[in-house]
């Protein structure tokens, strides 16, 4: 199997997913204002909820290979399908870079964001959040044949690091490894392939994101170093000035919040499903 059929495959571990104070772990750039104006309106009128998530983050979304339309879905997807049940209304997807989700709310090019986002205070300066879903800690994958060979995040001093582009995981590279080269790039799977390839010491990820990897590629592994001082969670991303949009994504967060370890659980398998064909 190759490594980017490795990389569709996700697992469950519920007791370091669960605990509806959140998951997630991004960060963007993005410091333009969010329009403000009545989304619940504006969606109710139209009558589509058009969600923009990055595929390529299972558990949290991913693609299906198993459909002709290569349709994206997952946690994320999953908990907007019951916003927009909530709404009444049809929901779309758009699949987009992560580094582009909360400038598009900005332009008003989608509706809200749902992609393993960490509602932090940078953030919050261009859009609202709803209440976290699900949390993580974030670590770092190293090859297999270095196991053992970092024991803190002081060894990674100097070394070139991998990460998704934009997200909370560069961040951490870039200000709590000392020298080090951050590479960052738009999707995980890519800084796996050059981390296997022997291009990256190591690539930071998201924890609950990493144990799927890990599953089906025996070429890596948890260094067991994790970075210090955080634990992200994962929020919907809403314009500003949309309290009673707010409000209703919330309600369906606590509604929602026992079905989350069958989301996993079902989306862990259609990702190993997918991946053995």
């Amino acid at each position: 199997m190759n490594l980017a059929g490795k990389a569709a495959i996700i697992g469950f571990i519920a007791a370091s997913v669960i605990g509806l104070a959140g998951c997630g772990g991004e960060k963007t750039e993005e410091k333009a204002a969010a329009p403000q104006g009545n989304l619940l309106q504006k969606v109710k009128e139209k009558g589509t909820l058009v969600m923009g998530t990055s595929s390529g983050f299972p558990p949290y979304e991913f693609i299906d290979t198993s459909k002709s339309d290569k349709t994206v879905v997952g946690i994320d997807v999953a908990l907007g399908q019951k916003i927009a049940d909530k709404l009444g209304v049809k929901l779309v997807v758009q699949d987009m870079s992560f580094s582009a989700l909360l400038s598009s709310i900005a332009a008003d090019k989608i509706d809200i964001a749902i992609s393993a986002i960490n509602a932090t205070d940078e953030r919050r300066k261009a859009v609202d959040f709803s209440d976290p879903y699900m949390h993580s800690s974030h670590i770092l994958l190293i090859r297999k044949e270095d196991e053992g060979k970092y024991k803190t995040l002081e060894d990674f001093r100097g070394k070139t690091i991998g990460a998704q582009k934009s997200t909370l995981q560069e961040e951490l590279a870039r200000t709590q490894i000392p020298d080090a080269k951050v590479v960052a790039l738009d999707r995980i799977p890519d800084t796996l392939i050059e981390l296997e390839h022997g291009k990256l010491d190591a690539v930071a990820s998201q924890g609950v994101v990493a144990q799927q990897y890990l599953i089906m590629n025996p070429n890596l592994a948890d260094s067991g170093v994790k970075f210090e001082n955080v634990q992200s969670s994962s929020s919907v991303a809403i314009p500003k000035g949309n309290d009673d949009m707010v409000r209703l994504i919330n309600e369906v967060i606590e509604e929602n919040k026992d079905d989350i370890p069958q989301w996993i659980q079902e989306y862990s398998t259609l990702a190993v499903s997918n991946a053995k064909k």
